[in-house]
């Protein structure tokens, strides 16, 4: 029986995609943002806290497809065939002035004069450029949401190689800019920016202290002043005429409330740099001659003004400097020019085509295929390493990880990991100042799909395809429990830094369910496992680190701990010989289950972000609808009023 695939998901009006019901091309309508504050009991939820309450709903206009795009007709979900890359609605929230820090254990990180101690691309690296001067009214304001979470001695990024020290200017004091005008760009790859009449009157009216938000939507940005009475009308928004912007971040360092760097990564593989203030912008690795597939996850790398790092989903992560240009790259060819450069610098001479020596490479180099051996050991193919002596244009460095995409990454509170997920279904952690894997996890099944650590940097999450949370402790190189209370798959997760302290933790989450999940768990909870009926005594939730650590005929073993667990992790971990031995799938029964403190439907479509503030939380959707839930003390005076009324 031939059975009709389901209607669309989300039902367009005539002539969506630009096509009507006739055939004829007809205008596209670009809507506004709309405000608006619902009520009602299905607008709330209690913690243990106290009652959240839904303050306002944001509903950020969704733009239609580009005229120029192949309509998708009735598309089928259960379909095989690849659908243009999309990500929803994800955010960025930024403060250029001094906000409120949260009450836990890792502020002693700041210097006294309030400025956060993030180290620098370079010993002499200076906060140069070429226009608009840096204000130094609010130099030393910081943010919450932008301190490092506890003081780093990490080194800088590439240090040592003087090849990626910023260009020297003129005038120290100027931040430098994009080169091309946005809003008179007449570029293919932009369709059309709308900047708000007065946006110059609002920059210089707003509140010091009040709250940008950047937010990517399909083939759209926009640029929010969420500290302003008319929120819902856009500062900047920017149609793309093809491409949809994925991801994007935006620079702690080099804020101010002259100068904000911000970088776009989009399906078509480009990477835009955009400063919205002087409404300039730089294209990188345009029409992907360095890389052509789509960019899942974008941010800048800490402490740096110019470089930052991005996921490509051909498995790849590549390190841009912002202000260098793009030239064709080739692993074959790098590999061989830094062959021969080290031949040359190290004084051998070459016969024919046989080297007769040759200096050492990183531990992590593998110029294999594949990033696995003929072991099953696992490394990081350096396509090309950040001290390599060839910086005169982007990449600055490429490393190659797997064969399938990148989902996500997080670079870690102290500077010096990073931690990145996969649709493999793997959790890398890297020591990226290295460039060296340090450890490989898998997920219970299917990818995993969004990562984040904790603010003092003990716990990593990660939230997959297998519609669960997972706690992994990466210095006792384990997985701490698994948290189910979705029902689909998880699209982000994130700390409540407002409370977590140094035994304590809060994380939310939310996914393709519609819901979002928030749980506690804290050190003592660990350490206090039920045992599991035929688990062969295995404790759940006792760390590796909880038992007598003893060496049997080369093989370490873990006694006191479990023992399912310690001889587990004997097959995981370093070999001492360069590889990573991934660590085995942990079987269900043998791992803690934490169950979360609320697990509620809080939107009518896919959740794909969150993120907490001191007041709220803060909830998007796939289909644009920016939701904000007061916390209980601002949420019970806020229902108050609304009764009184």
């Amino acid at each position: 029986m031939f059975v009709l695939p389901p209607p669309p998901r989300y039902p367009s009006q005539p002539g969506y995609n630009g096509a009507s019901t006739t055939g004829h091309i007809v205008p596209m309508i670009e809507t506004n943002n709309i405000l608006s504050t619902p009520t009602g009991p299905e607008y709330q939820f209690l913690v243990g806290e106290g009652l959240y309450v839904l303050k306002e709903d944001l509903h950020l206009a969704t733009p239609p497809p580009h005229p120029s795009e192949a309509p998708i007709i009735n598309p089928n979900p259960l379909a095989t065939t690849p659908q243009p890359a999309t990500a929803g609605t994800r955010l960025t929230l930024i403060n250029l002035d001094v906000g409120p820090l949260p009450p836990s254990f890792y502020r002693i990180n700041s210097r006294s004069d309030g400025v956060p101690g993030s180290i620098q691309e370079h010993p002499d690296e200076s906060q140069s450029s070429t226009e608009v001067g840096e204000s130094t009214s609010d130099g030393g304001r910081i943010n919450s949401s932008d301190v490092p979470l506890f003081n780093s001695n990490a080194p800088a990024f590439g240090e040592g190689n003087t090849l990626l020290a910023p260009a020297a200017t003129k005038d120290s004091n100027k931040k430098r800019k994009p080169k091309n005008n946005m809003s008179k760009s007449n570029s293919s790859f932009i369709s059309r920016v709308i900047n708000h009449e007065s946006l110059n009157k609002r920059l210089q009216d707003r509140q010091r202290d009040g709250r940008f938000a950047f937010a990517n939507i399909n083939r759209a940005f926009q640029w929010l002043d969420l500290s302003s009475a008319t929120k819902a009308e856009y500062l900047t928004k920017i149609l793309f005429t093809k491409a949809h912007c994925l991801c994007h971040d935006v620079n702690r360092v080099s804020k101010s409330s002259s100068h904000i760097d911000v970088i776009m990564g989009f399906s078509t593989g480009e990477i835009i740099w955009w400063e919205p203030i002087s409404q300039r912008y730089t294209r990188l690795n345009k029409n992907g001659v360095i890389n052509k597939t789509p960019v899942s996850e974008i941010r800048w790398i800490p402490g740096s003004e110019h470089l930052f790092l991005a996921a490509h989903m051909d498995g790849s992560l590549v390190v841009y400097d912002k202000e260098k240009e793009d030239a064709s790259f080739s692993a074959e060819e790098e590999q061989a020019r830094q062959s021969s450069d080290e031949s040359a610098s190290s004084g051998v001479t070459t016969n024919g085509n046989h080297t007769a020596a040759t200096s050492s490479r990183p531990s992590s180099f593998s110029s294999s295929p594949s990033s696995n051996d003929n072991n099953g050991k696992c490394n990081i193919q350096v396509h090309k390493s950040v001290h390599s002596k060839n910086q005169k244009s982007n990449p600055v460095a490429v490393w190659k990880l797997s064969n399938q995409r990148i989902n996500a990454f997080a670079f870690s509170p102290d500077n010096r990991h990073l931690a990145v997920v996969s649709e493999d279904g793997s959790l890398r952690i890297i020591d990226y100042l290295t460039e060296t894997l340090l450890d490989l996890f898998y997920s219970y099944y299917g990818g995993l799909t969004c990562v984040c650590w904790s603010p003092d940097g003990k716990y990593v999450l990660t939230g997959g395809q297998d519609d669960l949370i997972s706690i992994w402790c990466p210095s006792e190189k384990s997985l701490i429990a698994r948290c189910p209370g979705h029902r689909s798959w998880v699209t982000s997760v994130a700390f409540d830094p407002w409370r977590c302290d140094d035994k304590s933790y809060r994380f939310g989450s939310v996914g393709e369910d519609c819901r979002m999940c928030l749980w506690d768990f804290s050190v003592g909870m660990l350490h206090r496992p039920k045992v599991v009926a035929g688990a062969a005594g295995r404790q759940r939730g006792v760390s590796v680190s909880s038992g007598k650590t003893t060496t049997e005929n080369g093989e370490k073993k873990v006694e006191g701990g479990g023992g399912g667990a310690g001889e587990e992790r004997k097959n995981g971990g370093t070999d001492g010989k360069g590889g990573v031995v991934p660590h085995p799938v942990e079987p269900r029964a043998t791992v803690a289950v934490l169950p979360p403190v609320l697990s509620r439907t809080v939107d009518d479509d896919p959740l794909c972000w969150l993120d907490f503030t001191e007041d709220a939380i803060l909830t998007s959707c796939k289909s644009g609808h920016l939701r904000t839930w007061l916390r209980p003390s601002e949420g019970v005076a806020q229902l108050d009023e609304k009764k009184e009324g």
